[in-house]
């Protein structure tokens, strides 16, 4: 009998960036590589995993503009004409290194990894992945959570419940088109929480959420078990807190396996490192350089030589890592069990990208952990947190404390001198969609085509990653521009409703660019 619960849960999630007002747009290649290096290949090890009948449950967060993202027709054919050309490239390199055995090898590595994906993505799935994720629900392996409708930082919209409603209502109102049931669980963007906004989740027929670990251990009354048991919020909504060890080993920058100088260097790329006039047929139409996916260096150290990508020591590095983890999820798990008197749970909640995006041989990981879980040690399962309610219905009632995931903890990464411009200019737009709802409350036409544009807009603005853009310094102009072109977008949708002069032509070409959430209703707002 085990005396324990690990439950992992991946966080996918990126902002909605569509452009077909360009050929070449560089923003959208965060969707594309991610896509090659994170989302198809979990996929692919959860095809092997239940090909081989290797039990495990995993929990993941699909978030409204990352689903909507991938099930777009143009942003699929654009990451198919994207996989084309990093096969040709690939296969170019396979020539230019035939005199670098260590780099040669490694370019027909990618040639292969390449050309498989476009296979996959293709002809196997037919350009669509999250059926594929729908798939592994329906099998009753991997648990899909949903999030606010554009991952927008919750508790600094408390100015307006409306608006905080809308954002939840609509992630949950396209989980259940897409997925074909009623979502368990949320991922509040940027585990971003405060004391009430479970009412809310509770209206949308949400059972919990996952908050970081202060969230619960300052929860009042403080609870019993820590973060090793849910909480019940008064609503009877339950919050799960994040798991401080379990974390530290795979995110610390200094503690963390991905920082092993055997895993491969994320920064050392071909699109930097070669002759510009070879690389230049596969940067963006501008000619900037940007990251190819092909990279021929591991981490090393800190020397600035670095020594070749050795995939097979790599691999193995992340067999031993994932039985590093298991080991001590075992040792956790016991001392807690006898500690606690009760069977404790581990949520230990992770960025999806950081598996294979950012650490390449994260799959790998994963892999291995579930494979050592299910063969190789009886002290805890895996499970999701929808099946541990099943199991224990009966937990301590407190109320967690405002808290999010970014740094220090609580709100400062959304809201500091970089950013705070935006937040009076969101409430206020939230405010008028609020007073449009109640004055056009049967609209027809031309004017429900506009009002439910405008939503899509403020939904838009209100986007969590622009201000964490803008904080970051990375790509902060664009970040910019996003914010106020949605807003003047609302605004100019506004007046035009207001006095009956609504330009067609112009909301026709927005409804084409922003055509996030096909099936919006204004009449959230009310």
């Amino acid at each position: 009998m085990e005396k324990g619960y690990l439950s992992i849960v991946l966080h996918a999630h990126l902002p909605f960036v569509r452009h077909p007002e360009y050929g070449d747009f560089l923003e959208e290649d965060w969707l594309y590589e991610a896509l090659t290096e994170t989302y198809i290949p979990l996929i692919q090890m959860m095809e092997g995993l239940v090909r081989e009948r290797v039990p495990f449950r995993l929990t993941m967060s699909l978030t409204p503009t990352l689903v909507s993202m991938m099930i777009d027709p143009l942003l699929q054919d654009r990451y198919s004409a994207k996989l084309d050309r990093l096969v040709e490239l690939s296969a170019k390199e396979i020539e230019r290194t035939r005199w670098q055995p260590e780099f040669n090898r490694l370019a027909e590595c990618y040639h292969r990894k390449f050309s498989r994906t476009r296979d996959l993505f293709i002809n196997t799935y037919n350009k669509n992945v999250v059926q594929e994720f729908k798939h592994f629900q329906d099998l009753g392996h991997l648990e899909i959570i949903t999030s606010a409708a554009t991952h927008a930082f919750l508790p600094l919209l408390n100015k307006n419940v409306s608006a905080i409603r809308a954002q939840i209502r609509v992630g949950v109102a396209q989980y259940e088109r897409l997925f074909g049931r009623k979502p368990q669980g949320i991922w509040l963007p940027e585990c971003g929480y405060e004391p009430g906004l479970d009412e809310l989740l509770k209206e949308s027929g949400i059972r919990y959420f996952i908050v970081d670990s202060h969230g619960i251990l300052h929860a009042s009354p403080r609870p019993r078990y820590g973060v090793f048991a849910p909480i019940y919020c008064p609503s009877r909504v339950a919050a799960f807190g994040r798991d401080i060890e379990s974390s530290r080993q795979v995110w610390s920058a200094r503690e963390g396996y991905p920082g092993d100088y055997d895993y491969r260097d994320f920064y050392r790329d071909i699109g930097f490192d070669l002759d510009y006039d070879y690389i230049r047929p596969y940067l963006h139409e501008d000619g900037i350089r940007v990251y190819t996916g092909i990279k021929y260096y591991r981490i090393t150290g800190d020397a600035p030589d670095k020594a070749p990508y050795n995939p097979d020591a790599a691999r193995e590095k992340a067999a031993v890592h994932a039985g590093n983890f298991m080991v001590n999820r075992k040792q956790q798990i016991e001392f807690l069990y006898n500690a606690l008197g009760k069977r404790p749970i581990i949520v230990a909640p992770y960025d999806a990208e950081l598996f294979g995006h950012w650490w390449y041989e994260g799959p790998y990981w994963l892999d291995f952990l579930i494979r050592k879980a299910a063969g190789e040690q009886t002290v805890f399962q895996m499970i999701t947190p929808s099946e541990y309610l099943e199991r224990y219905p009966d937990n301590q009632v407190a109320v967690p404390s405002l808290s999010s995931w970014g740094w220090k903890g609580y709100n400062e990464v959304w809201l500091e001198g970089s950013n705070d411009w935006i937040y009076r200019h969101l409430h206020k737009a939230a405010e008028w969609m609020v007073d449009l709802a109640k004055i056009f409350p049967h609209a027809e036409g031309v004017v429900l085509r506009a009002l439910n544009q405008a939503v899509r807009e403020l939904l838009l603005a209100q986007s969590s990653d622009w201000a964490f853009i803008m904080k970051t310094g990375t790509m902060a102009s664009y970040a910019m521009q996003r914010t106020r072109t949605h807003i003047i977008n609302f605004m100019r949708i506004r007046e035009g409703i207001l006095k009956n002069n609504i330009d067609e032509t112009w909301l026709l070409d927005l409804e084409s660019r922003d055509n996030i959430f096909p099936d919006i209703d204004y009449r959230i707002y009310v």
